[in-house]
C-alpha cells in the first residue's frame, strides 16, 4: 500500500483506523485534505465497497479535488462515492423520495436572490415597510430558524422568538414566514436551507427512508465539522447512528462561521454524542514557516473554549512577521503596493505569489488605489459569481421554466424579457386571478382566456405556446441543443446581439459561455443522462466556480479573510489591524464573539507560507468623517519575539514640550522621530497633555483679521499656528508622507488635537 507509505505517524493511524467514532483534530497546514482521500481509498482497498461510503464537504472544489485524488489510487472506483457538499448530497435524495413529503421530484432550487423576490413580494402585498422589513433582515431570519429546525408553525408559538421580533419591532414575520413557506410549496421550489430542512423532516417522519440510507451509508465522512450547524449536525447522526462509522475531520480554531449559523459546540462537543470516540491530532504544519506557525499559536492560545493541541511546524524558521504603521488608509494601500514591488524585485516572486486580506470589503479601496498607481495587476475575489450575472440568470429562468413551469420566480423574471408587452400591472392581474381562483401562475398562464380578457390573454396564450414548445424540444434533444434552442426563440441571443455597447458585447459573450459549458457538459462520457434538467441541478447547487477568463493570469490576490480560508500564498498581507475594524466593534462585548475574531485573525496568519506582513492605520474614513484609530489587541497577543516593528514613518517630527502659561511660550524643542537613543541613556518621555476642557469652557475663538489657511508642505514641527476654531496653538509632531501628513496640535484650553493637514485649515503663526 504505497500511499500509506509517505503519511507521517498520526496520519496514517488516521487513515487506518476505520471503525467506529473518530475525530480528527487537523491543524493549519498539516495534510488534512491527504488524509480524508487516503483514507476514503483504505477503505475501498480494504474491501468496503464504496457505494456504502458517504463524504460530506463544504464546496463543489473540495468535493472535486479529493475524488480525484481517491481516483489516482482506486481508479474508476472513485466514481461509486457518494461525495459532495451537504446540499447537492441531499438534493440528490431529495429527487428520489420528494414525493414523500410532498414535493414534485422536479422540484426547483431557488437561490438566494429568488428566494429574496418571494419575501419583497410578500411585503408589497402585506402593504409592509420595506424600510423596516428588510428583504435580506427577514431572509436571515426564516434561514436561521429553518437551520435550527423551527417550522413556521414552531416560529409563531416560541415566545423566547415572538419577544426578539416585537422587540425588534418585526413582529409580523412569522405571518412572513408562513406565507414565503406556502408560497414556495405551491411552486413546487425549495430554497438553500429547505435542502436540509426537509431532509431532516424526511428522515423524522418516514422512518423506512431513514433506515434505507441508514444501510446504504455504512461509512460517513465530514469535512469541516467545525463549520456544521444545527440542521446538518442532526442530519449526520441520525444516518450515523445505527454503524456509527463516523469520522469528522475539522479545526476548532478555524471556526469562523458563527454569523452562517455554524456552531463550534458541534465539534468541541462531538465526544459527548460518541463516548468511544478514536482522537487523532495532526499538530505538523507544512505549509508554513516557524516564526508564522509559532506566531499564529501564541494568538490562539488566548481562546479559553477550544480542543487542545500542539501545532508546530520542522520548516526553515523564517522571517519574522512585520508590523508596519500608516498614518491614513491610502498611505497603507501604497505602502503594500510598495512593499509587493520591492519583494518582486529582489526576490523574483510573481504577482499570484501575493495575497491582501481584509475583515470587510469596504477596505479593498484603499488597496486597490495603491495597486493601480503602481500599475499592479490584481483580482478581488468573492465578488459576483458567473452564474449571478443577470443576462446568465435571465437564460436559467428560461431553463427552470421550462422543466417546471409552476415556478413563479422565473416566470416573474422572464415572462416579460425580451420585452413582450407583459409589464408589472399585467402581472400583478396574474398573481391576482391565481390567488382569486387558486391556482398558480402558470396555469392561469396556459389558460389565460378563462381568467382574463383581451390584449393580455393574447399575449400570456403567446408565452405559454413558447414555453410548451420547449418543453416539446428538451425531449427530444440533449443539454446543449435544448439549451441553443431556448436562447434562439427566446429573444436573449438577439436581445444581446443587437446591444453593441461594451456591457452589452460582455453580456452576449457570457451567454456564450454559459452555452459553451452547457456543450461541454453534453460531451462528457462519465455521465449517461445528459438532458438539460440534469445540468440544471448541478448549476443550482454550484458556488462559486466560475468560468472566469481572468483565473490563471498574473495577479495580486484580494479578498476579505473569509473568503480566503483553505488557500495559501507566498506573501501574505493582513490589513487594517485596528481596534473596532479587527476585532470588529460588534464582536468586542461578548467573550464568544471576541474568541471568533481571534480564530479568524488565526486563519489569517495561517494563510502565509513564507512571508507574513501586518498594517494597520492610525486614522481612517468612516461614514465620511476622519477618525483616529488604534492598533488592533491582537498585535500586542502575538509574542513580541516573533515581530519585527517597522514604525518608523519617513519625515516624523514628535516634538517634546509643553506650553507655559506665565510666559506665554513653548519650551524644549522638536526631536527627529526617527533617533535611537544612545547606549543607556533613559528614552524620552511622551509629549504632556493638557487637561482637556469642554467647548463649553473653552472661550469661543474669533479668526484673525485675514485669516488664510497655509499649505501642507510649509509646516513643521514646532511652529506655532492658528486653527478657526480651536484658536492658537503649537504643533507637537507631524507624522506621515504628503498629501496625508497629520499634525498634533496643542490647543490653549483644548489640550491636544491631531489633524489631517489637507483638511485642518491652520494657519502659520510664527515658524
Amino acid at each position: 500500500m504505497d500511499y500509506l507509505e509517505g503519511l507521517n505517524p498520526q496520519q496514517r493511524a488516521a487513515v487506518e483506523n476505520t471503525k467506529g467514532p473518530v475525530m480528527i483534530v487537523a491543524g493549519a497546514g498539516s495534510g488534512k485534505t491527504r488524509v480524508i482521500t487516503y483514507r476514503v481509498a483504505h477503505l475501498i482497498q480494504t474491501g468496503t465497497d464504496p457505494f456504502n461510503i458517504l463524504v460530506l464537504t463544504f464546496t463543489n472544489k473540495a468535493s472535486k479535488d479529493m475524488r480525484e485524488r481517491i481516483g489516482k489510487v482506486c481508479g474508476a472506483e472513485a466514481k461509486n462515492i457518494w461525495m459532495g457538499t451537504f446540499h447537492s448530497v441531499f438534493a440528490k435524495i431529495l429527487r428520489v423520495e420528494a414525493e414523500k413529503i410532498g414535493y414534485p421530484s422536479n422540484f426547483t432550487i431557488y437561490d438566494t436572490d429568488d428566494s429574496k423576490s418571494v419575501i419583497r413580494a410578500i411585503l408589497k402585498e402585506l402593504q409592509l415597510d420595506d424600510k423596516l422589513y428588510a428583504a435580506n433582515f427577514v431572509f436571515n431570519r426564516i434561514s436561521s430558524a429553518k437551520n435550527n429546525l423551527i417550522s413556521w408553525g414552531e416560529y409563531q408559538v416560541n415566545d423566547q422568538i415572538q419577544a426578539e421580533d416585537i422587540q425588534n419591532k418585526r413582529p409580523l414575520i412569522g405571518q412572513i414566514y408562513e406565507t414565503y413557506a406556502k408560497r414556495c410549496f405551491r411552486a413546487g421550489a425549495m430554497d438553500f436551507d429547505d435542502l436540509l430542512f426537509k431532509t431532516n423532516i424526511l428522515l423524522k417522519e418516514h422512518p423506512d427512508v431513514l433506515n434505507k440510507y441508514q444501510q446504504k451509508f455504512k461509512y460517513l465522512m465530514v469535512d469541516e465539522y467545525q463549520d456544521t450547524n444545527f440542521s446538518q449536525y442532526t442530519i449526520v447522526k441520525k444516518l450515523a447512528a445505527a454503524y456509527q462509522n463516523i469520522c469528522v475531520v475539522g479545526d476548532d480554531a478555524q471556526s469562523i462561521y458563527a454569523f452562517r449559523g455554524a456552531n463550534i459546540q458541534n465539534i468541541l462537543n462531538f465526544e459527548r454524542d460518541y463516548p468511544d470516540l478514536k482522537v487523532y491530532k495532526l499538530e505538523q504544519n507544512y505549509r508554513s514557516t516557524q516564526n508564522i506557525v509559532d506566531a499564529a499559536s501564541s494568538v490562539i492560545a488566548k481562546n479559553k473554549n477550544q480542543l487542545e493541541k500542539n501545532v508546530f511546524s520542522e520548516n526553515l524558521e523564517g522571517d519574522r512577521i512585520k508590523i508596519t504603521r500608516a498614518f491614513t488608509d491610502n498611505e497603507e494601500g501604497k505602502m503594500v503596493a510598495e512593499s509587493i514591488i520591492q519583494e518582486r524585485t529582489t526576490k523574483g516572486y510573481n504577482h499570484k505569489d501575493f495575497a491582501i486580506l481584509y475583515r470587510t470589503n469596504a477596505q479593498s479601496r484603499a488597496m486597490e488605489e495603491g495597486l493601480r498607481k503602481l500599475n499592479i495587476p490584481y483580482k478581488i475575489y468573492g465578488g459576483q459569481s458567473f452564474y449571478q450575472r443577470k443576462e446568465v440568470k435571465d437564460l436559467i429562468a428560461y431553463f427552470r421554466l421550462t422543466f417546471n413551469p409552476k415556478d413563479e420566480e422565473a416566470i416573474k423574471r422572464v415572462i416579460n424579457y425580451p420585452k413582450r408587452g407583459i409589464g408589472d400591472t399585467s402581472i400583478d392581474k396574474i398573481i391576482v386571478a391565481a390567488d382569486q381562483n387558486d391556482k398558480t401562475m402558470w396555469e392561469v398562464i396556459s389558460n389565460p382566456h378563462m381568467f382574463v380578457e383581451g390584449r393580455l390573454a393574447n399575449q400570456l396564450n403567446d408565452f405559454a405556446v413558447m414555453i410548451q414548445s420547449f418543453q416539446a424540444e428538451a425531449k427530444k434533444l440533449d443539454a446543449y441543443d435544448t439549451a441553443l434552442f431556448i436562447a434562439q426563440h427566446a429573444g436573449i441571443l438577439k436581445e444581446l446581439y443587437t446591444d453593441d455597447s461594451v456591457e452589452g458585447r460582455s453580456r452576449y459573450e457570457n451567454i456564450q459561455e454559459l452555452l459553451n459549458g452547457i456543450k461541454e457538459f453534453s460531451e462528457r462520457e462519465d455521465i449517461e443522462e445528459k438532458g438539460l434538467d440534469i445540468f440544471m441541478q448541478d448549476v443550482a447547487l454550484l458556488t462559486n466556480d466560475d468560468k472566469d477568463s481572468d483565473k490563471n493570469k498574473d495577479t495580486v490576490s484580494l479578498m476579505t479573510i473569509h473568503s480566503a480560508k483553505g488557500l495559501e500564498f507566498k506573501n501574505v498581507f493582513i490589513v487594517g489591524l485596528e481596534e473596532n475594524l479587527f476585532p470588529s466593534q460588534l464582536s468586542v462585548n461578548s467573550r464568544a464573539d471576541l474568541e471568533e475574531e481571534r480564530r479568524l485573525f488565526y486563519v489569517a496568519i495561517t494563510r502565509a507560507e513564507i512571508k507574513l506582513t501586518i498594517t494597520y492605520a492610525t486614522s481612517r474614513y468612516r461614514w465620511g468623517t476622519l477618525t483616529n484609530c488604534e492598533p488592533s489587541r491582537f498585535i500586542n497577543e502575538i509574542d513580541q519575539k516573533y515581530l519585527e516593528l517597522d514604525v518608523k514613518p519617513a519625515k516624523s517630527n514628535v516634538f517634546e514640550g509643553n506650553f507655559d502659561d506665565e510666559k506665554k511660550s513653548w519650551t524644549s524643542q522638536p526631536r527627529n522621530f526617527l533617533t535611537k537613543p544612545k547606549a543607556g541613556a533613559t528614552a524620552p518621555s511622551a509629549p504632556p497633555v493638557r487637561p482637556k476642557t469642554t467647548s463649553l469652557l473653552a472661550k469661543a475663538h474669533i479668526p484673525t483679521p485675514g485669516f488664510a489657511p497655509s499649505l501642507p508642505h510649509e509646516f513643521q514641527g514646532g511652529m506655532e499656528v492658528e486653527h478657526e476654531k480651536f484658536g492658537f496653538g503649537k504643533i507637537i509632531s507631524l507624522e506621515g508622507n504628503l498629501p496625508d501628513v497629520k499634525a498634533t496640535v496643542f490647543f490653549q484650553g483644548l489640550g491636544n488635537k491631531q489633524l489631517l493637514l489637507k483638511f485642518a485649515k491652520l494657519m502659520i503663526v510664527k515658524g
